[in-house]
C-alpha cells in the first residue's frame, strides 16, 4: 500500500511571488535590494532569488559522465622526493600531473628546477596513460617544453598518444616580470616557432596556454581575469596563424586556465563564461567553435597561514564549483601551501577532495547542471558581458602586450585590488580564522619546508601575487614575536549587558594577535581599575550596553587614562555622545564596518609592537 503524502500532493507550483512573500517575513521591513542583492567588483547586481531561465541550453564543455582530470601539483625541488610524491599521487587517485617549475609565477618559492632531469622525475611513470601539464615562467617555457618532448622521444613513445599541455605562455611571463626580453612581435614569432617544432614532432594537444592565475593572484576581479585570458588567447591565435597554423587548428592548440575561488556561484559562472567568450571570438573569426580545454586551479590568494584547516573548506567549495562548471582538469592546492612545501598528508587531502566529489558525490554525471538556474545564468551572462567589454578595451590599447607594457592593465588590476583590500580591512569580506574567529596559540600543521620570504617584484609593472590574509598575518606575527600582549577589557554592568560587545571586541583584537580575556564583570568601579593596573597592559577597551555607556563611559574612560592607559577604545559607535566620550579619554571606537586593520595597527603602536 502506498502512503499518501499530503505535504507533497497538496503542494501547488510555487511562484517567485510566493518566495518573496516568505522573504519579506524574514527581512522584517529591511530593503530587499540591500540584503539580498549582491554587488560585485564588476558592477553586477545579482539577485538572490532570480527567476529560472526557462529557455537556457547547456553550455558545451566536458561531456556528461566524463570525470575531470585530477591533476596533482608537483613542486618539490628535490627530484627523487618529487618522484616519490608523483608515484604516491598516481597510485592513490590522481589521473594527471601539473609540473610546476621554479620559474613559474605560481611556484611561490618552490618548484622543479628548470631543465630538470625528467628521467629521474618521472621514473616509473607511464606518461601515455596520464595527462601532464607544464607550468613554466621567466620565458623558459620553450626550454622545458622541448625537454619534455625529448623525454617522450627517449622513451620511444608515440607523441600523438601522449596527453600533454606544454603551457607556453609568454604573456603571463611578461605580466609576472613587468618586462620582456624582446618586443611582443618577436616573442609571438618565437612562441609560434616553438609550437611548430612540437607539432612537427607529433604532439597533438594544447601547445599554448592562456592562464589567468597571475592576474587573479595580483588582485583581478573575475571579469578582469576572464578578459586577460581571452586577450591572451586571441594574441596566441594570431601568433599561431601568422606562424603557419590553419586558424581552426590554432584554436584547438590553445588551452585556458582559470582560478577557482571561494565564491561558488562566481567560479561556476566563470568557467561557463569563458566558453561563451571563446565561442564569440571564433564566430568573429569565421571558424567553427571547437571544444575549449579548460583547466582550473584553486586560488592562491584565498589561502591563509592562520587556521589553515579552513583552507580545506575553501578548496572543497572551489573544486565543487569548477567541476560543476565544466572544468576539464583541476588542481587543488594543498591546504598548507601558504605555510610551505606540503607533506604527504596535505597532498592526500587535496587528492581526496576531488575523489570524493567524483566518486561519492558523482558530480561529473550531468553536463552543465547549472544551466537554467537563474542565479547561475545571471552571473554567467553578467561576467561574460563585463569581460567582453574589458577585452575590447584591451584590444583598443593594442592588445594585452601593449596594455601591459604601458602599465594600463596593471592600473586596472590595482584599482580592483585596492577596493578589495578596503573590504578585507573592514571585514566586509571576512577571512574565517584570520580576520574573523581567530584562534590564538593554535598549533600549525607540519610542512616539508617553510615558505621562503616572498621576493620583491622586479619592477613597478610586475603583477605580484598577494594573499588576502597577509596584512592580518603580519600583525599576528609581530604580536606573537612580542609575546602576545593583552588588551584589557573593561566590561561594565551585568553579563547580559556586555557579552555581545565584549565578544566582538575579543575577536577584533585577537585578529591582530592581541590577547583578550572576557571576565564575568567587576564588583565595582575600584575593582575594575585595580584589574586594569594588574593587567600590565597600556590598552583598554570599554564594553557594555548603550544605557550603561550613557551613564558611566565617560567616568570609566577618564579613570583608565588616569591609571596609565595610553589608549582607550569603546565598543560601539560614538553617536551623539562621541565628543563627550572623546573629551573624557576615549581615543576611538570599534564597531561592525570599522577599519579593523587601522584599529589593530594603532593598538600595536600603542603597545610598542613592530
Amino acid at each position: 500500500m502506498t502512503a499518501t503524502l499530503p505535504f507533497v500532493t497538496q503542494a501547488g507550483p510555487l511562484t517567485r511571488a510566493d518566495w518573496l512573500s516568505l522573504v519579506e517575513g524574514v527581512l522584517k521591513g529591511a530593503p530587499y535590494d540591500k540584503r539580498l542583492v549582491t554587488r560585485t567588483y564588476e558592477g553586477l547586481a545579482l539577485d538572490a532569488l532570480p527567476p529560472r531561465k526557462e529557455e537556457a541550453a547547456p553550455i558545451a564543455g566536458r561531456a556528461a559522465g566524463a570525470p575531470w582530470t585530477i591533476s596533482a601539483r608537483v613542486d618539490q625541488p628535490d627530484l627523487t622526493a618529487a618522484n616519490a610524491q608523483i608515484l604516491d599521487d598516481l597510485e592513490n587517485g590522481a589521473s594527471g600531473l601539473t609540473l610546476v617549475y621554479a620559474s613559474s609565477p605560481s611556484a611561490h618559492g618552490f618548484g622543479l628546477p628548470d631543465g630538470a632531469a625528467l628521467e629521474t622525475l618521472l621514473a616509473g611513470v607511464m606518461p601515455d596513460l596520464i595527462e601532464t601539464r607544464l607550468e613554466s615562467g621567466a620565458f623558459k617555457g620553450r626550454e622545458n617544453a622541448l625537454a619534455f618532448a625529448d623525454f617522450i622521444a627517449a622513451r620511444g613513445l608515440d607523441p600523438a598518444r601522449v596527453s600533454v599541455s606544454f603551457g607556453l605562455d609568454p604573456l603571463a611571463d611578461m605580466a609576472a616580470r613587468g618586462s620582456a626580453p624582446m618586443p611582443w612581435s618577436a616573442l609571438a614569432e618565437r612562441v609560434a616557432e616553438t609550437a611548430s617544432i612540437l607539432k612537427a614532432r607529433g604532439f597533438t594537444g594544447p601547445l599554448l596556454r592562456a592562464d589567468g592565475a597571475i592576474h587573479h593572484a595580483a588582485g583581478a576581479s573575475d571579469a578582469q581575469e576572464l578578459a586577460a585570458v581571452l586577450a591572451t588567447a586571441v594574441a596566441y591565435l594570431r601568433a599561431l596563424e601568422k606562424g603557419g597554423f590553419p586558424l581552426e587548428e590554432a584554436a584547438g592548440r590553445i588551452e585556458v586556465a582559470l582560478t577557482a575561488d571561494v565564491n561558488q556561484t562566481a567560479t561556476l559562472a566563470k568557467v561557463r563564461a569563458i566558453r561563451l567568450l571563446w565561442g564569440a571570438v571564433l564566430r568573429e573569426a569565421g571558424i567553427n567553435a571547437g571544444p575549449l580545454k579548460v583547466h582550473a586551479t584553486t586560488a592562491w590568494r584565498s589561502l591563509t597561514r592562520r587556521d589553515p584547516y579552513v583552507n580545506l573548506l575553501r578548496g572543497t567549495i572551489a573544486a565543487f564549483a569548477a567541476g560543476v562548471g565544466g572544468a576539464d582538469s583541476l588542481t587543488v592546492l594543498p591546504f598548507t601551501q601558504a605555510l610551505g612545501l606540503p607533506d604527504a598528508q596535505a597532498r592526500r587531502l587535496a587528492r581526496n577532495t576531488q575523489l570524493i566529489l567524483l566518486e561519492e558525490s558523482q558530480l561529473h554525471r550531468v553536463a552543465d547542471p547549472g544551466a537554467g538556474a537563474g542565479a547561475v545564468e545571471a552571473h554567467t551572462e553578467g561576467l561574460a558581458a563585463a569581460a567582453w567589454d574589458l577585452f575590447r578595451a584591451i584590444e583598443g590599447k593594442g592588445g594585452l602586450a601593449e596594455a601591459l607594457a604601458s602599465g594600463w592593465w596593471q592600473g586596472e588590476v590595482a584599482a580592483t585590488r585596492a577596493r578589495r583590500a578596503k573590504d578585507i580591512a573592514t571585514r566586509r569580506e571576512p577571512l574565517t580564522g584570520t580576520s574573523e574567529f581567530p584562534i590564538l596559540g593554535q598549533s600549525l600543521p607540519e610542512v616539508l619546508a617553510p615558505a621562503p620570504a616572498r621576493e620583491e617584484a622586479p619592477n613597478d609593472l610586475a603583477l605580484a601575487p598577494q594573499r588576502l590574509a597577509e596584512p592580518f598575518e603580519a600583525l599576528r606575527d609581530a604580536a606573537e614575536a612580542a609575546g602576545t600582549p593583552p588588551v584589557f577589557l573593561a566590561t561594565l554592568g551585568p553579563i547580559a549587558a556586555f557579552t555581545a560587545r565584549a565578544t566582538f571586541a575579543k575577536a577584533l583584537f585577537e585578529a591582530g594577535g592581541l590577547a583578550v580575556t572576557v571576565t564575568d564583570g567587576y564588583a565595582d568601579f575600584d575593582a575594575l581599575i585595580a584589574a586594569f593596573k594588574a593587567s600590565g597592559t597600556a590598552i583598554a577597551c570599554i564594553a557594555s550596553s548603550d544605557e550603561i555607556y550613557e551613564a558611566e563611559a565617560a567616568t570609566i574612560a577618564a579613570a583608565l587614562k588616569a591609571a596609565g592607559a595610553r589608549q582607550v577604545w569603546l565598543a560601539g559607535r560614538g553617536g551623539d555622545l562621541e565628543a563627550t566620550w572623546r573629551a573624557a579619554g576615549v581615543d576611538d571606537f570599534i564597531f561592525a564596518g570599522c577599519d579593523v586593520l587601522a584599529v589593530l595597527k594603532s593598538a600595536h603602536r600603542a603597545l610598542g609592537i613592530g
